[in-house]
């Protein structure tokens, strides 16, 4: 029976050392409706999933599924019980195939026999559904960030689930992608699955859900259908005040230059060009902002610009130093860091303390000789934790002991620390609450302000305008529009980035839209 209650927690809490995580919370989850889960990080969001999902187990309060109580001890039980979860930090072995990992652990087989061909032809049907036509016998690891998010969905889809949990499901998903997300969600609530939906992109929940709960502190302090509220209400019970996401809009700077590219161009493996012929330039002070959907091959330009691509060729100047010979330690040591977009997989040393995460990059400035020193590391630390308001048990604790918002602060710290005067940041608010994201804006613009160049890539287009004091814009590996932000509205992004086919920047530079 559609809207009937299916899984539910009651009273639930959990305390980890230091931290009280979830504080009595009540909880409940409807057939065919879509449950918006809001919070900024550290609100308890993820805490509570993880218990409802079997990862983690409650300190008190109860769990129930159509109104009986269940014990759930593993994921195993949780699937038992029809529940199934998609993680906002990817889940994926790399090394197996497609297909291996949305079959991992429940493998088909016939008298002993694994029936790889069975198993292939589901996992297509499912990436086909989720509207990709991707070769399923591909190492997942091969895949770009977006493709194995979908993989990650499809794992889930291909469960008989009554109740399933999506952790920030778009966050490295282009827009079309989105679109068919949405489409499947609907498919599932009609069919009379629960869905539970975990996102930082307001608009986008206000899209898809049906009712929103926000969590703010461990304790939840509000529910509303989705259709009585709008987005400033979400912020204000999020944050407990009233909250503008307004910036002062600056026009570029007249500083000198301090990063130049000309004619950067990357080839992959299989021959397609990633970058083709990239040339421009950003000043000291400036917030150059880089806009491109999926494949359109920001990241890799950054990843060039850092000289994680040597086999790349054209040329890059540094305070009018040429770099392009010199790898990822000099550029460090000339002034250039990058904040990765996947902070997962590349920025965050899950076995490393908060401490130890933060100074990595920087550890020769605590170094007494031969000895570190333990006391200035801790106490440049403490100070990014105090400047950052940085949510953490303790300096010591697991960097996994964070949410993935302050995790994200403490990877920008460890760029911070390096003292750069370039900084490079891929997707820096991705799974980051309006709150954070407020902060992190504004310390983007204090570094701005005190000299700092900023090369700062998003495929937000609000965001990109709200941030950016400049924009390029990027399809195809290719710069098809320049823009100052102040004279630019978001239609003229959006064409540019869609590959529009006159590639005379002239075309673009200053178009103004209202």
């Amino acid at each position: 029976m559609k809207d009937r209650v299916t899984l539910e927690a009651r009273g639930v809490s959990k305390r980890y050392p230091g931290t009280l995580a979830l504080d009595n919370v009540d909880f409940e989850t409807r057939a065919g409706q879509v449950t918006a889960l809001i919070g900024e990080n550290g609100a308890g969001k993820s805490t509570l999933v993880k218990i409802l999902g079997g990862i983690e187990l409650p300190t008190s309060g109860s769990l129930l599924m159509d109104g009986r109580a269940i014990h759930m001890r593993s994921v195993r039980d949780a699937d038992a019980f029809g529940i199934g979860m998609i993680h906002q930090e990817l889940n994926l072995c790399g090394n197996l195939s497609v297909t291996e990992n949305i079959f991992l652990g429940r493998e088909m087989t016939a008298r002993g026999v694994l029936n790889r061909q069975g198993q292939e032809a589901i996992a297509r049907e499912l990436m086909s559904r989720l509207g990709q036509s991707v070769d399923v016998s591909l190492p997942a690891g091969d895949l770009p960030l977006g493709i194995q998010q979908i993989v990650e969905i499809a794992k889930a889809l291909s469960r008989n689930v009554k109740v399933l949990m999506m952790d920030e499901p778009t966050s490295a998903l282009s827009v079309s992608e989105i679109e068919v997300l949405f489409r499947i969600i609907r498919e599932l609530s009609a069919q009379g699955v629960a869905i539970v939906y975990i996102s930082h992109r307001l608009e986008e929940l206000l899209e898809i859900a049906d009712r929103v709960v926000i969590l703010r502190d461990g304790r939840m302090v509000a529910s509303a259908a989705a259709s009585d509220v709008d987005t400033a209400w979400i912020v204000e019970q999020m944050t407990g005040r009233v909250a503008s996401m307004n910036s002062e809009r600056h026009l570029p700077p007249a500083g000198p230059t301090a990063l130049r590219t000309e004619s950067l161009s990357l080839t992959a493996s299989s021959g397609r060009n990633v970058l083709n012929g990239v040339s421009f330039s950003a000043q000291a002070s400036e917030i150059l902002g880089i806009y491109g959907l999926m494949g359109s091959g920001r990241t890799e330009l950054l990843e060039t610009l850092m000289g994680l691509h040597p086999e790349s060729s054209g040329e890059i100047w540094l305070h009018s130093k040429a770099m392009k010979s010199a790898g990822v330690p000099e550029r460090i040591a000339e002034g250039m860091a990058m904040l990765p977009e996947d902070r997962k997989t590349a920025g965050l040393f899950a076995s490393l303390s908060v401490t130890e995460n933060m100074t990595l990059a920087s550890l020769s400035r605590f170094a007494r000789t031969v000895w570190l020193s333990l006391a200035a590391e801790r106490l440049a630390a403490e100070k990014m934790v105090a400047d950052f308001r940085i949510k953490a048990p303790g300096l010591n604790h697991n960097i996994g002991s964070l949410s993935g918002g302050n995790q994200q602060k403490v990877l920008l710290a460890r760029c911070l620390l390096t003292s750069p005067n370039v900084l490079l940041l891929d997707e820096p608010t991705r799974g980051v609450d309006v709150g954070a994201k407020r902060e992190i804006y504004a310390i983007v613009r204090q570094l701005a302000e005190k000299g700092m160049c900023i090369v700062f890539v998003s495929s937000e287009l609000e965001e990109i305008r709200l941030v950016a004091d400049r924009i390029i814009v990027m399809s195809r590996g290719e710069i098809t529009g320049e823009f100052v932000t102040a004279e630019t509205g978001a239609d003229a992004l959006a064409l540019a980035a869609s590959g529009y086919p006159n590639r005379d920047r002239s075309e673009f530079h200053g178009n103004r839209t209202n």
